[in-house]
């Protein structure tokens, strides 16, 4: 089993509207041992107050990067060897807390680390084109009327899933 310092996670957000979101992130990052957070597309960069008060800080030492188009560095993490998994809801999508099946209700949720978690848009969720480069695509069930939760709240229930799973996830 890796020790939380051998499981390396990578963070890629993909056209994250609000700076809230992106300081929460931030935040959470920190908690859950991110080694990276590669912002892309629209999503707004630290230096900016709105970050920087709901990040608490952790935006001045959680590194991080900018990239104007997602697609060209998954291409490269990919090549880098890291494996790619987005946060979305699909009709394939494994379920994050499931333990047997195969498919969006089942489905063994496992990992190899370094991984790479791709959280996209609050109104439009990461894009089919996002989407094919992603080696697994993991759901967060959801059991009221709403589709999904807040992107920083559901990059936080994925995030300490994949840290704290050691028995599910491969290594």
């Amino acid at each position: 089993m890796a020790t939380l310092n051998e499981k390396k996670i990578y963070l890629v957000l993909d056209n994250i509207r609000s700076r809230e979101n992106v300081g929460s992130i931030f935040r959470t990052a920190d908690g859950a041992g991110v080694k990276k957070i590669f912002l892309c597309g629209i999503t707004p960069v630290p230096s900016h107050p709105k970050i920087s008060k709901t990040a608490l800080g952790a935006d001045e030492f959680v590194a991080w990067e900018y990239y104007k188009q997602t697609w060209r560095l998954l291409e490269q993490l990919r090549d880098n060897g890291l494996q790619l998994i987005a946060l979305e809801r699909t009709k394939d999508a494994i379920n994050i807390f499931s333990a047997q099946g195969g498919s969006a209700s089942g489905g063994k949720f496992k990992s190899k680390f370094p991984l790479v978690l791709i959280v996209g848009n609050e109104v439009k969720g990461l894009s089919p084109k996002i989407l094919s480069y992603a080696d697994k695509i993991i759901a967060i069930p959801m059991y009221g009327r709403k589709e999904s939760l807040n992107v920083s709240v559901a990059f936080g229930v994925a995030v300490y899933k994949i840290v704290e799973n050691k028995n599910e996830i491969a290594t």
